[in-house]
């Protein structure tokens, strides 16, 4: 693709030779006489490079500089001066020019200044890249998995933190809800400003008011000294309100004000304050449920639901438990200062098979008691604690004495696809396999799956969680 050239000159001479000069050259070449007029093509088409006349009427060259290093970081501008200005060409470079040429300017000199130029385009352009890329490698670093539910929060966090909008996280408990803030947070303009975090279920109904809102002095019993509330400590930053839905209705309606007016009172206080906060919330209540039964206020419900990001359960994403499971061990091990490779065959598959009602803090949990509890290099059923090990113990496939290879195989692959539910890309990732191979011995051996449809959807769960 063909770099843009922007001419900039009120001398119609100069600019048509200019644009002639360049189109030669193979550039697609745009032509203003003043800067007002530029500015209009800056803004509407993807300009490389700018060269531009000093001295013009309704708009200099230097504030044509100014708008384009402040609007469209990147561009770089090449100043034309008049014999004498060089004390114009140097502010010109202070204010952030490329380079300036004398007029009349040499062409040669001029047209390996706009190579260079282009390359300096090119470098930032990568460099804006590579900053993305280290974005959405921050993101992936709070939030661990490659299934396709856990890639769709990924794209959600990088389109939704950049803005102001508040965000609702949903989900079970344990299932990582706080990192997905955490990330947000740290992707936003504001990752700079405080990230204030409270734990409503963790706060009596009588403390909560006072610890988002603050209280005065002599507003209660026990209040000895006037003490900011958790949305002035979060003033220009973030605050994550984890488990709303535990709030009483007179807290709800102080949370609805801030959201729609940026304004409260302190506990026992006449001050109106006003604050800039980023709200972010989380549950692992069905808040339409609890707007049914009048113990959440709709309007509310919606001022917090602007964006939803619901983090699924760990027994809906498996493919993922390998990859936690390391992760954990990696840490683990290191914080234990063990020397632990991996997990044997039966440890990894009780992982994979196991419920895990406790989500990714329960995997977390079980990996740290593993990690203690090992005494070689490799993680082993035994260390496993009691529930993650039952999955294994009581899944077992009999494979009857006698059997040819051809029996016994026909039998582990079925049996491993009824464990993993149907699902083929689990049942090959178990038997180490590729899925184009799982599909030619599902075909040579005949193996049909039985139905599970809606009358038999518990017998389907039962064999995706391996009981």
């Amino acid at each position: 693709m063909r770099a843009t050239l922007l001419v900039v000159d009120d001398e119609t001479n100069i600019r048509e030779g200019l644009a002639q000069l360049f189109s030669m050259e193979g550039y697609e070449v745009r032509t203003a006489k003043d800067g007002i007029e530029a500015k209009t093509i800056v803004d509407r088409e993807d300009i490389d490079v700018v060269i531009t006349d000093f001295k013009m009427g309704r708009m200099s060259g230097l504030d044509l500089l100014q708008y384009i290093v402040s609007t469209h970081p990147g561009i770089p501008v090449i100043i034309l001066t008049a014999h004498g200005s060089v004390d114009k060409a140097v502010e010109a470079m202070r204010q952030g020019a490329f380079d300036f040429v004398a007029k009349p300017p040499n062409t040669d000199h001029l047209v390996n200044l706009v190579r260079r130029a282009l390359e300096t385009r090119e470098l930032y352009r990568t460099n804006i890249e590579l900053k993305a890329e280290v974005e959405s490698q921050r993101a992936r670093s709070y939030i661990v998995g490659q299934a396709p539910s856990i890639k769709r929060i990924f794209d959600l966090i990088r389109k939704v933190a950049p803005t102001k909008a508040s965000v609702l996280i949903t989900g079970e408990s344990g299932v990582g809800k706080e990192l997905v803030a955490d990330a947000i947070h740290n992707l936003s303009p504001r990752k700079d400003m405080p990230f204030i975090k409270v734990h409503c279920a963790a706060l009596a109904e009588s403390l909560l008011e006072s610890e988002l809102f603050g209280h005065e002095k002599g507003a209660f019993t026990g209040a000895t000294a006037r003490k900011r509330g958790r949305f002035e400590m979060a003033d220009g930053g973030t605050l994550f309100l984890d488990e709303i839905g535990e709030i009483n209705q007179n807290v709800q309606i102080k949370i609805l004000r801030v959201l729609q007016d940026r304004k409260f009172e302190r506990v026992g206080g006449e001050e109106t304050l006003e604050v800039d906060v980023r709200l972010i919330a989380a549950t692992n209540r069905d808040l339409k449920k609890e707007i049914a039964e009048g113990r959440f206020r709709e309007d509310l419900y919606y001022r917090l639901n602007v964006v939803n990001i619901h983090v699924p359960p760990l027994r809906e994403r498996r493919e993922d438990i390998p990859l936690l499971a390391m992760t954990f061990l990696k840490e683990f091990a290191e914080e234990n200062g063990k020397q632990i490779e991996g997990l044997d065959p039966k440890a990894r598959q009780a992982l994979y098979t196991y419920d895990w009602p406790g989500n990714v803090r329960e995997l977390r949990n079980c990996i740290e008691s593993a990690v203690v509890m090992a005494s070689g290099k490799l993680i082993v059923l035994d260390d496993l604690p009691p529930g993650p090990r039952s999955s294994a113990e009581t899944r077992v496939i009999s494979i009857p004495a006698f059997s040819s290879m051809e029996d016994a195989e026909r039998i582990l692959i079925a049996e491993t696809l009824a464990l993993a539910g149907g699902n083929k890309s689990k049942a090959a990732e178990i038997l180490k396999i590729g899925r184009k191979t799982l599909y030619q011995k599902i075909e040579q051996y005949g193996i049909v799956m039985p139905d599970l449809g809606a009358a038999g959807e518990g017998e389907k769960a039962k064999a995706s969680q391996g009981t």
